[in-house]
């Protein structure tokens, strides 16, 4: 079996380096001009070599989102991006417009063009004829693909081929959504989608309102594809992709640690994994999402176990995150950390540090910046020192053990 990629996504530079720590190959990331996702943080150019450099260091790759649909007058310097991404190291533009996918290839001929998701690649012939008219090196298959289809185009491809694993599933095809235009002038193929599929709407017929207490939504439930792993790199798929720029540094570190573990398992024996070690996978994969998952199109047509039918809560919010790694002191085996969430002495943590295992330890005891005994935590962002009873880094973040 060959080695297949896993790319992970970043809304800025501090979640690239997250990334890449925890195990991603390659982190897909947009700039603040010409992307999709414009409301997540994104890179400066500045940004973008950093994370070039970094990635380097670490033997990965930068891919860069230039996957708005553009109109006339979003071409504006982008000839002179395209050569900066390219001057800067980046490996590849992700791209839905065949004229970003020609100038791309004009102006900066070494960096590989994917073909975008947004493209709805869904058959081989498509991915044949985006190779032979644009000269694409990837495409980036639409989330609407079965595994059949999946296996066949990838076997029929001239190309290398992309598949979505996690993430954020759109109600529309492949993202082609005009609902956020509509509603509320933002243009979702520009950069600005509002979501509006996750809104909560009156349903009314004939004038009436059916329901006041249960209200609408179209929002999808998020991909967990864990268990078609196995088949998506067994057909040759050369890149798993997590989807998420908008997402927090601890989804991004325990998602992607996750399946970094799931695919080096799968490489390392070579067969499908035993039901039991898939639930434990599949466990770990969870501990960092907050909304309700399916195994999107891979095994079926979407039916009612794949939309979100009941009103959105807090009550089921993620609280695992509870503190990230600031300082170790080798000498009193104590590190102070910077909290996130209520942690209490006596809870059992565990830390996450880059592809290492996670490491668990009950916490005796803590002290506030005044050196005072606490038995309770409740103010995020505050400094805490604890003892460790093994050394952790730097970043390492903890989160309670379940």
């Amino acid at each position: 079996m060959k080695k297949t990629e896993l790319l992970a996504p970043a809304g800025d530079l501090a979640r690239a380096k997250t990334a890449i720590r925890y195990g991603a190959d390659a982190v897909y990331i947009g700039g603040q001009l010409f992307s999709l996702r414009s409301r997540a943080s994104n890179f400066t150019m500045e940004d973008i070599r950093e994370a070039c450099a970094f990635a380097e260091e670490y033997g990965r790759a930068i891919h860069v989102t230039v996957n708005m649909i553009p109109h006339d007058e979003d071409f504006e310097g982008l000839e002179e991006y395209l050569k900066k991404l390219e001057e800067f190291g980046v490996k590849a533009i992700i791209a839905a417009s065949p004229a970003v996918m020609k100038l791309a290839r004009r102006c900066a001929p070494s960096l590989e063009i994917h073909c975008s998701t947004q493209m709805s690649v869904t058959n081989s012939c498509a991915a044949k004829f985006m190779h032979e008219m644009f000269d694409v090196d990837r495409v980036v298959l639409a989330r609407e693909c079965t595994m059949g289809e999946v296996k066949r185009i990838t076997k029929e491809s001239p190309v290398e081929t992309e598949a979505f694993i996690h993430g954020g599933m759109c109600v529309n095809y492949s993202g082609r959504c005009t609902l956020s235009n509509r509603m509320t002038l933002r243009d979702a193929n520009r950069g600005g989608c509002a979501q509006s599929c996750r809104w909560q709407y009156h349903l009314y017929e004939n004038g009436k309102e059916l329901s006041s207490d249960l209200l609408f939504t179209a929002g999808s439930k998020d991909l967990l594809a864990a268990k078609h792993i196995y088949d998506l790199m067994d057909a040759g798929v050369a890149s798993l992709k997590i989807e998420g720029r908008m997402k927090t540094e601890y989804y991004i570190a325990s998602v992607v640690s996750a399946y970094r573990h799931l695919i080096d398992e799968i490489m390392e024996t070579d067969r499908p994994l035993s039901e039991e070690r898939l639930a434990w996978h599949t466990k770990q994969i969870m501990r960092g999402e907050n909304r309700e998952t399916w195994a999107g199109f891979y095994e079926e047509k979407p039916a009612e176990n794949s939309l979100i039918y009941h009103p959105n809560s807090d009550a089921n919010v993620n609280h695992d995150f509870l503190a990230t790694v600031a300082e170790y002191d080798k000498d009193s085996g104590t590190a102070l950390i910077e909290t996130r969430n209520p942690i209490d002495a006596g809870d059992e943590i565990e830390v996450l540090s880059g592809t290492m295992n996670a490491r668990t330890f009950r916490l005796e005891w803590m002290k506030n910046e005044d050196g005072e005994f606490m038995e309770h935590s409740r103010r995020p962002m505050a400094l805490l020192r604890i003892p460790v009873p093994f050394e952790v880094r730097k970043e390492d973040l903890l989160r309670r053990a379940r």
